[in-house]
């Protein structure tokens, strides 16, 4: 971890560009969420509807001073009737990798949910073989729950999955 301060923040008119390359450029993105070409034009659309954030879960810059490095994501999951957990995720450009970036994000994010929502559980899952996002989760004060098997198809074949929680409640890193 370095001591680069991060932060998180709505996303702006300007930092449309920024994810719009999440859309369109399969490195930006990385081996473990290119899924082909979806409609690049989804977050300038819901920007327009509702800044990013709304009920049902929402989107948050990640930045080192001023520079938006990539986002942090929200989207609700119902479990029963009555309750509801979000299920987290992160993507960072390629120069803002391997420098606790993504752990520091997603803990911020984890207090903000348990901090402005009633809910008692945040999750999370990434590819088996996606180590680095593992040890990110882990980081940030998830537990690994257990292998969802052949969850995901992505690049001809389908993968296993890894899912993560945690719980308000649980001691949480003092990561800054």
């Amino acid at each position: 971890m370095t001591d680069e301060t991060v932060a998180l923040r709505p996303v702006r008119e300007a930092d449309l560009p920024v994810l719009e390359r999440f859309l369109t450029d399969p490195d930006a993105v990385g081996p473990f969420q290119w899924y082909g070409y979806p409609d690049p034009g989804r977050f300038r659309r819901r920007w327009a509807e509702n800044g990013l954030l709304g009920e049902d879960g929402g989107q948050l810059i990640v930045t080192t001073g001023d520079a938006p490095l990539g986002f942090v994501a929200w989207r609700k999951v119902v479990v029963s009737p009555s309750t509801h957990c979000w299920n987290i995720g992160a993507q960072l450009l390629p120069e803002a990798r391997g420098r606790g970036i993504g752990s520091r994000a997603q803990l911020q994010l984890v207090r903000y949910l348990f901090a402005h929502t009633p809910v008692m559980r945040v999750e999370a899952d990434t590819e088996a073989e996606n180590i680095a996002e593992q040890r990110a989760l882990e980081k940030a004060g998830f537990t690994r729950e257990g292998v969802l098997r052949g969850i995901v198809f992505r690049d001809g074949r389908w993968r296993d999955g890894v899912a993560y929680s945690v719980l308000r409640g649980d001691p949480l890193p003092a990561l800054t």
